[in-house]
């Protein structure tokens, strides 16, 4: 069985922070707390870069433009979108949506703008700030109706929306009110636990978790009661698979490879090349690491991060399979073929099929 970490890493998919800045001040996040400026600095994405990047890599046809910071206040956004556009690359982007001007609203319709997941954690002004420290409730709202304004003018179905709501103890008894305003809105709603202590100290934690429990659909109101159900960690998994699947780029070409670290990097993409920071000794290592191939060592960014902490302690390491599944399910989401849900079920079973067949990478 070849190992996906023997083969040269290309993937189409990538995430390119347009900002390390965000004028929120949510208590969780470590851009609010000044930790990510401290190590990756805290600046912008030229656009000059994102066309080198789109220049010099044609394999490259998905970029995500967020992780440490709001793009919205990106100056250059609409340059980078028009030239994405035109050369055909799908943009997509989670935000606050709290400071933009309309002129960037249209710009995301006109030049077909994938997605926008918004990241609104309560149904009213004064919930949603408890959180979302500094951000306008209203404003957030009007910009999404703005948005949908557009739509209709160009009759187009981009950006997809998304209400993402980030389930608190304060803000547990709005998540039935906000999904009804996501769908007022046509907007999908994706509703997310808490990172708990991942950053720092637990925020507000939950008070009725049988509620929580019954709105996830998971049957769980935590990340702990996740790892006790189902044996795994919540969502961290998917970011340790973006060293294969969805590397991480910082705004200046920092290529941090997944979408946690903020410590360290494996190279500048700017500087020494994309492709060549993606299959480059360090981060080759990381991804041994990661499968349980390799010792851990203190140079690698993993070695300080809790989900590595805790694979490493339960000798739970990522698989070929999970690798495998992750880039079927990104290939049938790029291709719209079927919707979110849908598409990681059917990679799953594509992954068991195949390897039931003999016919394993």
């Amino acid at each position: 069985m070849k190992l996906w970490m023997e083969k040269i890493i290309q993937p189409p998919r990538i995430c390119l922070d347009a900002s390390t800045v965000c004028q929120l001040k949510c208590p969780s996040c470590p851009t609010a707390s000044g930790e990510t400026g401290k190590k990756l600095g805290i600046g912008f994405l030229k656009f000059s870069d994102f066309k080198n990047i789109v220049d010099k890599n044609p394999w490259v046809s998905n970029i995500e433009l967020s992780n440490w910071g709001e793009i919205f206040l990106n100056k250059e956004l609409i340059k980078i979108v028009e030239y994405a556009y035109e050369n055909n690359v799908a943009l997509q982007a989670d935000a606050n949506l709290n400071n933009v001007t309309e002129d960037i609203l249209e710009a995301l319709v006109k030049y077909g703008f994938r997605a926008i997941t918004c990241s609104i954690d309560g149904a009213s002004p004064e919930t949603y700030s408890l959180y979302r420290v500094g951000g306008n409730f209203q404003q957030v709202i009007e910009n999404i109706k703005t948005i949908n304004k557009f739509k209709a003018q160009y009759n187009s179905r981009y950006p997809i929306l998304y209400w993402q709501f980030i389930v608190f103890g304060h803000n547990e008894q709005e998540i039935s009110k906000a999904r009804r305003m996501a769908r007022d809105l046509y907007m999908e709603f994706r509703l997310k636990l808490s990172w708990d202590d991942l950053y720092g100290n637990l925020f507000s934690p939950i008070k009725n978790a049988e509620l929580v429990r019954k709105e996830t659909g998971l049957g769980v109101a935590s990340r702990s009661e996740f790892r006790e159900k189902y044996g795994r960690e919540y969502i961290l998994r998917d970011c340790c698979l973006n060293l294969w699947i969805n590397p991480h780029i910082n705004y200046d070409g920092k290529v941090l490879g997944c979408c946690i670290n903020y410590w360290d990097d494996y190279g500048n993409a700017f500087k020494d090349g994309l492709k060549e920071c993606l299959n480059n000794e360090k981060i080759n290592y990381a991804r041994a690491m990661l499968m349980g191939k390799r010792e851990s060592k203190m140079d690698i960014p993993c070695i300080l991060c809790q989900s590595y902490k805790r694979m490493e302690e339960n000798k739970n390491w990522l698989t070929n399979k999970e690798i495998y599944a992750k880039k079927i399910a990104y290939i049938l989401l790029e291709n719209k073929v079927l919707g979110y849900y849908l598409t990681n079920q059917l990679a799953r079973r594509l992954v068991v099929a195949k390897h039931r067949l003999g016919r394993w990478i």
